[in-house]
């Protein structure tokens, strides 16, 4: 037991060492008499301890001698052992009662402090009451020894209003913020202020960049420091605490990812197991297309993988990609290869431009082939299942990295696309009124409208799409007058769905005999522990203890990871004071709530202030949007420490998100974007949808080879010419160079895709024999490097 706890004194001179023994006195008071005792400039006042009367004759003494009998105005504010700790700063959980004047109004302030202590969720906490001289402020404000949404420990971030800081923290006012360095020399302000109407001049920023270092060094850490300015123009510390919640920041050299031209493949939360299956062989098939022309050095892609997942969504490295340019413009033109593997390179880049079509076409014909000679899945035994997995996952790496090389070599092509003739399909088969696992079988193109699944067949989109008149001839004349970048896609989809019947089959037959419970959960396999299955070895104990992976909300379009946390990528350009600011990091889509009535399971709190009342409504929200309020206000530092996703400055925001609207937000940049359509095209639910311009792919296209779209299904909004003139009845199939005609139409109804394995293709797993111009035969091809923390290592 403390000194302070035994004498049980009933007041506390805020200059008294006693003061600093924070189970007594609270922290907030403690750390005042701290900063106090080293000198900082802080108002004169006495702590309450816990426990002490408040009408003992001591608090009676203590108040005559601070108010001067009443006639200088007080401020009786919260101190409690649980706020302003480095875990949690609790911030407007508890009350303060300003310009507090005689006797009464004293204990009744009190008593309010006292009892708001009760009120607080969970166990009562206790509390001391905190008792200064009133300041009357000219200007006052919050100053951060460091940025706290920006996450840089090397600048500070003030933010400040006329008058006392009250209205800031409590969203009231959302007051100019000021970004400077350690120094106190403003970088910038938010809004823009005039040169003769400044808050803040560069002698009082360096003051209070000087209070923040003292604090800093004071307290072994940047501080969250409540401030005013005098009438008299004295600076005076009013609270200080430490940050407790800092924006992840990417260490340097952390790579830029993206979704990119990925998500038009893969657009939705990926199982572990689906992973494995199709991000694997993208991954290299990027990475051989990006080796053979020699754009990126074959060492890089041995180590840092084209294609890995965040969060079960697929991200491409948008620089190996081409997608952004360099960070210095003289780069460009400098290309660090050998003198000789350029030449080489620039030899076969030149030969691919002529062979790749008809490369193209023979790895069509083999993959039609296979596919159509292979019987249902409930045919094959565990051998052949895993055969069959082997050679998709095989062959998946050329389709890829053709169609990555065809898309940088051969955009003179025209013609139709996927999503044209699939759509076409889809309306011949709605009018005919057959259901979609007839339609998917007698025109396996309407894949290309659905993403792949291992858990539940395909679910073609509802409705008949609109019939369009006119257009080119050659566009809707069948799968074999697609282009050669259009087919290679197609096929892609095909043996993605073949795999995803092969999985759904080994589930069947595993629940069957009693070894799988729920043949979902074959989805949280890795593809080891597949193959082990396929070999009669039982599947891993802890198979149904394993989290099934919840959908996460889509990627920013370009975003850096710092400690397996999304950082999107800030715009180079100067921030737009007047547009939607994110406080406190992170991503959330959900339905917009306004704290009334029942609460959705996503939702999404959207309010017009940032009131300190909704603060117990936020550990239970999945993001936060209000019209008003700054980055400082208790309920944004609150926002930072639930690591909940917040955006203020949001105009309008109560009437443009009424209750059951559905939005995603981001709290890093900004941005809010309507969430009621696109999203999953397959139908089958659970998933954050896409719905909006901040989370489709950039229109920017990688200039290299694995350019847009690298093995995507063709469900872009450029598909949609494609429609008209629709196919025609026939379908002919693709044709092979030699003139022999492939099984392009599928003749097997139930099956899209499909083979027996030991069948005569090429190169076998491999597929060495048509992987463009045999650069990369081999399973080991570059492509699986080492994915950053955050990143799912899916290479196995």
């Amino acid at each position: 037991m403390t000194a302070i706890e035994e004498r049980a004194p009933e007041t506390v001179p805020l200059d008294h060492p006693d003061a600093q023994r924070q189970a007594a006195t609270g922290a907030k008071a403690a750390h005042l008499a701290r900063a106090a005792r080293a000198g900082l400039p802080v108002l004169p006042g006495f702590v309450i301890p816990h426990g002490t009367d408040p009408a003992s004759p001591a608090v009676e003494r203590a108040w005559r001698e601070l108010s001067a009998d009443g006639t200088r105005p007080l401020v009786v504010r919260s101190s409690s052992s649980q706020e302003d700790t480095g875990e949690s700063s609790m911030a407007g959980r508890f009350a303060s009662v300003l310009d507090v004047r005689g006797r009464r109004a004293f204990r009744e302030a009190v008593a309010t402090v006292l009892e708001s202590a009760r009120r607080a969720p969970g166990a009562p906490a206790a509390m001391a009451v905190l008792v200064q001289v009133m300041l009357p402020a000219h200007r006052g404000g919050v100053l951060f020894g460091a940025d706290p949404v920006e996450g840089r420990d090397d600048r500070m971030l003030v933010s400040v209003v006329r008058g006392g800081p009250d209205t800031l923290v409590s969203g009231a006012q959302s007051g100019t913020n000021y970004h400077v360095t350690r120094s106190g020399r403003c970088l910038r302000t938010e809004p823009t202020e005039r040169a003769g109407d400044r808050l803040l001049g560069r002698a009082e920023l360096r003051r209070l960049a000087r209070l923040a270092r003292h604090a800093r060094q004071l307290f072994d850490g940047p501080q969250d420091i409540e401030f005013a300015f005098g009438r008299d123009g004295a600076l005076w510390l009013l609270q200080s605490r430490p940050i407790t919640a800092m924006a992840a920041r990417p260490p340097r050299g952390a790579r830029l990812l993206g979704p990119g031209p990925v998500a038009e493949t893969l657009p939705d939360t990926l199982r572990p197991l689906e992973e494995d299956l199709w991000v694997v062989p993208m991954a290299r098939g990027l990475a051989a297309a990006l080796d053979i022309a020699a754009t990126v050095p074959r060492r890089r892609l041995h180590r840092t993988p084209v294609v890995t997942t965040v969060g079960g969504r697929p991200a491409a490295d948008l620089r190996l990609l081409g997608a952004v340019p360099q960070r210095h413009r003289f780069l460009s033109v400098l290309n660090p290869l050998p003198g000789a593997r350029k030449l080489s390179a620039a030899w076969r880049v030149g030969r691919l431009r002529s062979v790749l079509p008809g490369l193209a076409v023979d790895l069509l014909a083999d993959v039609d082939r296979r596919l159509a000679e292979t019987p249902a899945a409930g045919d094959l035994d565990r051998s052949e299942l895993l055969a069959l997995l082997r050679w998709g996952r095989a062959v998946l790496v050329a389709l890829h990295a053709q169609e990555a090389l065809a898309g940088a070599l051969l955009d003179g092509e025209r013609g139709g696309t996927a999503a044209g003739e699939a759509l076409g399909a889809l309306l011949e088969g709605r009018e005919a009124g057959l259901p979609d696992a007839r339609i998917i079988a007698t025109a396996p193109a309407v894949l290309a409208l659905v993403p792949p699944s291992v858990t539940a067949p395909p679910r073609l989109p509802a409705g008949t799409p609109d019939r369009f008149s006119g257009g080119p001839a050659e566009v809707g004349s069948g799968v074999a007058a697609l282009p050669v970048r259009e087919g290679l896609r197609l096929r892609i989809r095909w043996v993605q769905e073949l795999q995803a019947r092969l999985v759904r089959e080994t589930a069947r037959r595993l629940a069957a005999r009693g070894a799988l419970t729920e043949r979902e959960r074959m989805a949280l396999l890795r593809w080891p522990e597949l193959v082990a299955a396929l070999r009669h070895q039982p599947l891993p104990a802890d198979l149904g203890e394993r989290p099934a992976r919840a959908p996460s909300a889509p990627l920013p379009d370009a975003f850096r990871l710092a400690d397996g946390q999304v950082v999107p990528e800030r715009s180079p350009l100067r921030p737009d004071a007047s547009a939607p600011r994110g406080v406190s990091a992170g991503r959330a889509a959900g339905v917009a709530w306004d704290g009334s009535g029942p609460r959705p399971a996503d939702a999404v709190l959207v309010v017009r202030n940032l009131d300190p009342a909704l603060a117990p409504l936020l550990p239970a929200v999945a993001g936060l949007v209000a019209q008003n309020g700054s980055p400082l206000s208790h309920l944004a530092v609150l926002a930072r420490e639930f690591r909940l996703p917040a955006v203020v400055g949001v105009a309008d925001a109560v009437r443009r998100f009424p209750p059951g609207s559905r939005l995603i937000l981001d709290g890093t940049t900004g941005e809010i974007t309507p969430h009621g359509t696109g999203g999953r095209t397959a139908g089958d639910g659970g998933a954050a949808a896409v719905g909006a311009d901040g989370d489709r792919p950039p229109d920017g296209r990688p200039g290299g080879p694995a350019g847009p779209g690298a093995g995507g299904t063709g469900t872009r909004a450029d598909a949609a010419p494609a429609v008209r003139g629709r196919p025609d009845g026939a379908r002919p199939a693709a044709a092979r160079r030699d003139g022999a005609p492939s099984h392009g139409a599928h003749p097997n109804g139930d099956h899209p895709a499909g083979d027996r394995p030991g069948g005569d293709h090429p190169g076998g797993d491999r597929h060495r024999g048509h992987h463009p111009n045999g650069d990369h035969p081999n399973g080991d091809h570059p492509g699986g490097g080492r994915p950053a923390r955050g990143e799912r290592e899916v290479d196995r």
